[in-house]
């Protein structure tokens, strides 16, 4: 792999790499710049509605029925039982032409309480690093992803970083997995030995920076870093439009 002109964003410990990693992910899967995700997010109209009615069958048909009648497109949707008994439904819809008639009709359902226009999630939480692992290695990776994430959402972006500290290969892999069906989700920072895990994520556009430890994981991992601080740090730059750090260039390497 050439550098192709690099700057001195694409090593932030000055120095110029090792050995490399994995390659590019195989896959029919094609890529999607982590840089661009959520800056179209003006198009979307993100509505939180509030039913009357406890949970119950019928209740999302009724509303999605009124959805595809103004021909919306549903990109996200989300149930959750909130002030107990109170059930909400918040939806992320595309292609809204009348986004007035469309709130004022699903209003008029005799199971509606309250429709609610909210900023969509996109704008709040933004793109989403996981941190995965257990010990004080994977509190360093947090650390040095919340600080990144902090310089970087103070010129405009939006980074979340989230954790769960784990142990036990078995419930690392299931958690693995599941990072690719987390909604926003961009990047995974991990310890641990998981590497058929780590294989299907990143077929899916997970971007996956590892620990530089013993086992598979890392000659599976899009990226290898040996300083959990500076793991954090760098899959913070490779989603922050604001970062000059390319997956495409940085794949493959080892810090």
């Amino acid at each position: 792999m050439q550098d192709g002109g690099a700057t001195a964003d694409d090593y932030p410990h000055g120095d110029a790499p090792g050995a490399y990693a994995a390659a590019a992910p195989s896959g029919d899967m094609p890529f999607i710049d982590p840089k661009t995700i959520g800056l179209h997010d003006d198009g979307i109209l993100a509505l939180l509605v509030r039913v009357k009615v406890p949970d119950q069958p019928g209740v999302l048909h009724a509303l999605t029925r009124v959805i595809f009648e103004h021909r919306a497109n549903i990109t996200y949707v989300d149930i959750a039982n909130v002030w107990q008994l109170r059930v909400a439904t918040y939806f992320e819809l595309r292609d809204v032409e009348d986004a007035d008639a469309l709130v004022h009709d699903l209003e008029t359902l005799p199971i509606v309480r309250e429709v609610e226009r909210a900023p969509s999630f996109g704008r709040i939480y933004g793109k989403r690093i996981i941190v995965i692992g257990g010990g004080a290695q994977v509190g360093h990776v947090v650390l040095g992803a919340v600080s990144e994430a902090d310089r970087h959402n103070i010129r405009g972006e939006r980074i979340s970083v989230d954790t769960i500290p784990l142990v036990g290969e078995e419930d690392l892999a299931e958690d693995v997995r599941a990072v690719a069906r987390l909604p926003r989700a961009v990047a995974l920072v991990m310890g641990g030995d998981v590497a058929a895990a780590v294989r299907e994520v990143r077929q899916q556009g997970i971007i996956v920076v590892s620990l530089n430890m013993a086992g598979s994981v890392p000659s599976e991992a899009d990226l290898v870093v040996t300083d959990p601080v500076q793991a954090g740090v760098m899959a913070v730059m490779l989603v922050a439009r604001t970062a000059k750090f390319d997956i495409r260039r940085q794949r493959g390497r080892r810090y």
